[in-house]
C-alpha cells in the first residue's frame, strides 16, 4: 500500500502553485483543513461530503494521484475540495502560500511514508524546519494531527513537533471532535486496513500556543 516517492528528488523544485480560496472554493470564509499526503483523496472526499461546513484542502506529492482526484471533484461538482500536487515543504515555505494560513485551522498528516532507513529520515514529511516554518505561519489555535502505524515514526514526528515550544500536545480523551475538521471521525484507507488488521495506530494531536 505504500509507494514511496522521494521528495527531495529535483522534479518538485518547482511546485504548483495554489490559486485563491475564492478560485478554490465556493464559500472562501469557511474554516480550512490541510491534509498532507492525501494520496487518491479518498478520505477528503468522504469529510468534504459529510462535513459542509469546513474547506478541504489536499496536498499530495503522486501527480497521477491528483490529476485523477482533480477529475473526481469537478464530476461531483464538490465546492468545498481542492488538491494540489507537490512537495507539501515547498509548497507552504512559498510565499506566494502563505494566504492559505489565514483560514487554515487544522492540518493532518495520516500514516506518511515511514522511511524506515536512517539515511532515509530526511525524506520524512515532518521535518523540524518544517515545523518550524509551521509554528510561524499558523494562527494560534490551530491544530497537526498525525497518525501512523509504525511506532518509531510516531516517536519521531511526536518529538520533532514538541522540540518546537509553540506547539502543545492534547489528550484525545480531551479534545472535542465535533467540532472539528472531522466530527464524524472518518478513517482513511490505511487506517481502515490497520484496524481490520489489528495493528496498532499511533496519534497525537498539537494545538500551536503564542
Amino acid at each position: 500500500m505504500r509507494q514511496h516517492v522521494n521528495p527531495l528528488s529535483r522534479n518538485f523544485n518547482e511546485t504548483e502553485r495554489i490559486p485563491s480560496m475564492i478560485n478554490m472554493f465556493n464559500d472562501s470564509k469557511l474554516n480550512l483543513h490541510l491534509d498532507i499526503g492525501c494520496a487518491s483523496g479518498d478520505f477528503l472526499f468522504d469529510l468534504a461530503l459529510i462535513n459542509t461546513h469546513w474547506n478541504y484542502l489536499g496536498i499530495e506529492i503522486r501527480e497521477r494521484l491528483v490529476k485523477t482526484a482533480k477529475l473526481k471533484v469537478k464530476d461531483r461538482k464538490i465546492k468545498n475540495l481542492y488538491f494540489v500536487f507537490g512537495n507539501a515543504n515547498n509548497i507552504l515555505s512559498d510565499e506566494q502560500s502563505k494566504f492559505v494560513f489565514e483560514n487554515l485551522k487544522s492540518i493532518s498528516f495520516n500514516f506518511p511514508d515511514p522511511w524506515f532507513k536512517k539515511r532515509h529520515y530526511k525524506r520524512r514529511v515532518i521535518q523540524q524546519d518544517f515545523i518550524n516554518e509551521l509554528s510561524n505561519s499558523l494562527q494560534k489555535g490551530s491544530l497537526i494531527f498525525i497518525k501512523t502505524d509504525v511506532k518509531d515514526l510516531f516517536d519521531y514526528m511526536d518529538y520533532t513537533i514538541l522540540n518546537n515550544l509553540n506547539f502543545k500536545k492534547i489528550e484525545k480523551k480531551d479534545f472535542n471532535f465535533s467540532e472539528s475538521f472531522n466530527p464524524n471521525k472518518v478513517q482513511t484507507n490505511r487506517e481502515k486496513y490497520v484496524i481490520i488488521n489489528k495493528l496498532d495506530v499511533f496519534e497525537g494531536i498539537y494545538i500551536k500556543n503564542d
